[in-house]
């Protein structure tokens, strides 16, 4: 029950709900994924128990409702728990297949990289510790120092088509998570109390959680301004709270959401040809740099209101997505005239040069406003550089023909868009210098009628 002289009774301060709601919700909605990945998995991807391995065995499509999956790799992902001692993580060698294990932790940091950019492909060996660790590894083991106790492992895996698929899970197989305290359990993540309603779960999560995982120390002093939210408390304020302070506190949270879907689709990025330059919105981890993660003055967001809102923007329009450097994304909303993409209208992107890459490409579609794969007659998501039987133009440019129906262009140059609103993405993994420096750009996605 909350004291009578607890702030929430009083008048809510809602700039502050908002502050507390931008910067605590890639924690929040982070987690909850973890979770969801723990009980029910996602999509292809079945659910485990932390510190073991799940593997998609099939390309992700429109029932594996996560925001802005791809469509280009296999998934393997771990939920891992170090509350209970490091973990032993092994991969085998994939005589130069492009892949990638990243690491995120709880407040989506991505802080490692081990794969084809960052470690090379040949066999290794790593020891995963929890931050307070203090013990000695193995001597052919790498050490990566988790910032939190619990932290994402977001595997992808090239695919060159279907009978590619055996050689692309005997090699998810052989990647292996081996706790070095089998017997004893990892503590998972901290229940928040049942009694507090719906309206205000986003706050007891928000005070569960990031006391069990402290943010970095410079964003210490911003975890303190919250007190008066009552998020850093150590039980519950939420509990018994008055009917006007309830209302006040769930009317402020509904237009800190509603500003969090603004800074998504205004963002701070430039736009070239109508696409957001998305480069740099993973770049706001400017404190744990573990193996094969770029403690890069180009990759890195300085000032922090920005890094804030655009850590909360990727977390809910592109969670666990890649710092530019191991994959590069850019997105769009609009045509060349800088009208909403719509299914009721027929698009082409031709690319002339196609994007420099040191691995591949690919364009893919999502619906809007969930940002999820859309089901479409030929089962076809995304479109690039590995697509079979991609037809090119008589200069070797390639022309992508967006429509909801079919076109009279042929089939391989056909990417299939919703009925309604859409937001494609462009991928690039191991983007080349051109692209990251923006001497490479994307064209403008055309409307060919009017």
């Amino acid at each position: 029950m909350a004291e009578s002289n607890d702030p929430l009774t009083g008048e809510i301060d809602v700039q502050l709900v908002t502050n507390a709601y931008i910067y605590g919700f890639p924690l929040v909605f982070n987690l909850l994924q973890v979770l969801r990945f723990t009980t029910d998995g996602i999509g292809a991807v079945p659910a485990v128990a932390f510190n073991t391995f799940s593997h998609g065995r099939t390309l992700a499509g429109p029932d594996d409702t996560f925001v802005t999956i791809n469509n280009d790799t296999l998934y393997s992902m771990a939920q891992v728990d170090l509350s209970s001692g490091p973990v032993a993580l092994h991969v085998p060698d994939t005589a130069g297949r492009y892949y990638v294990l990243q690491f995120v932790d709880a407040w989506t940091n991505n802080f490692a990289y081990v794969g084809h950019r960052a470690t090379g492909t040949a066999a290794g060996d790593y020891l995963l510790v929890p931050p307070d660790w203090d013990g000695e590894p193995d001597d052919d083991d790498t050490v990566i120092r988790f910032p939190t106790a619990v932290a994402s492992i977001v595997g992808r895996w090239a695919v060159d088509g279907d009978t590619d698929l055996p050689t692309v899970h005997a090699l998810q197989d052989a990647t292996t998570l081996t706790p070095r305290t089998p017997d004893a359990a990892p503590h998972g993540l901290a229940v928040p109390d049942p009694e507090v309603s719906d309206a205000l779960a986003f706050l007891e999560r928000f005070r569960v959680w990031s006391q069990q995982f402290p943010p970095a120390p410079r964003d210490a002093a911003v975890q303190r301004s919250f007190a008066g939210l009552g998020v850093n408390s150590p039980a519950s304020p939420y509990v018994g709270l008055p009917d006007d302070a309830v209302a006040a506190l769930t009317s402020a949270l509904e237009g800190a959401s509603a500003r969090l879907r603004q800074i998504l689709e205004s963002g701070s990025s430039p736009q070239v040809n109508g696409w957001k330059m998305t480069l740099h919105v993973f770049d706001y981890n400017l404190d744990f740099f573990e193996v094969g993660a770029l403690d890069d003055e180009r990759f890195r967001i300085e000032d922090p209101t920005l890094r804030y809102a655009e850590r909360a923007g990727a977390a809910l329009g592109g969670l666990w997505g890649n710092h530019a450097y191991e994959a590069a994304y850019v997105m769009t909303f609009v045509d060349d005239h800088g009208d909403q993409l719509d299914g009721t209208h027929e698009y082409t992107f031709r690319l002339a040069p196609p994007p420099p890459v040191g691995a591949f490409w690919s364009l893919t579609m999502y619906g809007v406003p969930d940002f999820f794969l859309v089901a479409n007659p030929i089962n076809r998501y995304s479109i690039g550089d590995r697509t079979p039987d991609v037809t090119q133009d008589a200069d070797g440019a390639l022309t992508i023909t967006i429509a909801h129906q079919q076109p009279e262009s042929p089939d391989a140059n056909w990417l299939p868009s919703p009925a309604g609103r859409f937001r494609p993405v462009l991928r690039m993994y191991e983007p080349g210098d051109e692209v990251l420096d923006g001497r490479w750009t994307p064209p403008a996605i055309v409307r060919t009628e009017r």
